[in-house]
């Protein structure tokens, strides 16, 4: 662990300051010089963001910025194991990856009318008809004049259970048994990011936010109608997104029976999210903690740090350090921008780099390819005393937006 100098809150790395971009650095120093905050805790995948850095947990007394939990909101991994083995599946992958492709929509598309919870056997899951109620009761969508309630509310509906695009993925891996895992990595699509927009923005206009170092940074007081809302919000934002992935999980099992044409087991989701916010104790303090590209370790509770496209990633179970907020990475986290990463590389790159993986290898992902990342292994070793390593998988097939 290293700590950063001359910083007005303690801020904890688990990676050598010098290795981190100035920029990074700056919003590192902005985060602990707010009169809020009790400390900031930066993960090994560290890089500049919105804001705040991804890869950083910053702890925070009576107050919350959600510049620091980041726009998509509840953002984060689902993973599930198989009873299938290596020798289970194709030489070829690419039907199986078609079959997903068609049953679980990627980029900006959504399902025509909404995922048939029925058939996949999610419609008595939750009270669906009272979790959309709750899209009702969101605050701040009214100033959203460009568009209306009811077109984003349709949008929501055919959005729920679809993966986006950037780095979100869906992945089929094998772990050191050659078991068969499902894996992917998805967020509150576009109403999570219009939530999160529209609350930054008026966190922005507020009085005690106008001579911060970064207004990126503007915060909600605690017992303040503003915080109020937000914290409605980003509660059915997270719910969202968790849900989104449930789903997705659902139509990724589906699609994988259907492609093998065999019935398959399914061992229990593991489920985290890294970008979100939760009240915890340290210090003796009750604070609110946002982790921006970070996972809980409380409890010793099961989590997912993925690497980048096709190059695997651990499944693990958290330490619980304190002096790390309770937190570890999130993934590999980038070493480049993606409009660098698309000037840097070419598609013959990209093939080379994704060789022995059934995925897309074309012009359109290149800012993903794993050159553009940082070194998962490097990653994993600078955080040995924040998680245990249950399960290394290799990629086997990945499916981008």
């Amino acid at each position: 662990m290293y700590t950063l100098t001359g910083t007005a809150a303690p801020v904890r790395l688990w990676t050598d300051p010098e290795t981190v971009e100035p920029g990074a650095l700056t919003q590192l120093r902005n985060c602990a010089a707010l009169p809020w905050t009790h400390g900031v805790a930066v993960m090994p995948d560290v890089h500049q963001g919105y804001g705040a850095t991804v890869g950083s947990v910053v702890a925070m007394r009576d107050a919350v910025s959600p510049g620091a939990v980041g726009v998509d909101i509840g953002c984060g991994m689902s993973a599930v194991r198989t009873d299938l083995t290596a020798s289970d599946l194709p030489d070829s992958l690419s039907r199986v990856r078609a079959q997903i492709e068609r049953d679980v929509p990627v980029g900006r598309a959504g399902h025509r009318e909404g995922p048939d919870l029925a058939r996949l056997g999610m419609d008595d899951e939750l009270d669906w008809a009272g979790f959309w109620r709750g899209f009702d009761q969101l605050h701040h969508l009214r100033d959203a004049s460009w568009t209306s309630e009811d077109k984003l509310r349709g949008k929501a509906h055919q959005q729920l259970g679809s993966l986006g695009g950037g780095n979100h993925f869906v992945e089929l891996c094998l772990d050191g048994d050659d078991r068969v895992w499902l894996m992917l990595h998805s967020g509150s699509r576009g109403i999570g990011n219009i939530l999160a927009n529209l609350h930054i923005e008026k966190a922005k206009a507020l009085p005690h936010n106008q001579e911060l170092p970064d207004r990126d940074l503007a915060v909600f007081l605690a017992g303040t109608p503003q915080m109020a809302a937000y914290r409605a919000d980003l509660h059915w934002a997270q719910e969202y997104a968790r849900l989104n992935r449930r789903v997705m999980i659902e139509l990724f099992k589906a699609a994988l029976v259907r492609s093998l044409g065999r019935p398959i087991g399914f061992e229990p989701e593991v489920s985290c999210h890294h970008n979100y916010v939760s009240e915890e104790i340290y210090d003796g303090v009750e604070l609110i903690v946002t982790r921006k590209g970070a996972i809980s370790t409380e409890g010793g509770r099961k989590g997912i740090i993925p690497g980048s496209m096709g190059t695997g990633s651990f499944i693990v179970s958290g330490l619980g350090n304190e002096q790390a907020y309770r937190s570890a990475s999130h993934g590999a986290g980038r070493r480049m921008s993606r409009g660098a990463a698309r000037r840097q590389f070419s598609v013959a790159d990209l093939q080379a780099q994704t060789e022995g993986v059934e995925c897309r290898k074309d012009a359109g992902v290149i800012d993903e390819i794993p050159g553009a990342y940082k070194d998962l292994d490097t990653v994993m070793a600078q955080q040995t005393d924040l998680v245990r390593v249950e399960h290394r998988l290799r990629t086997v097939l990945c499916v981008k937006g």
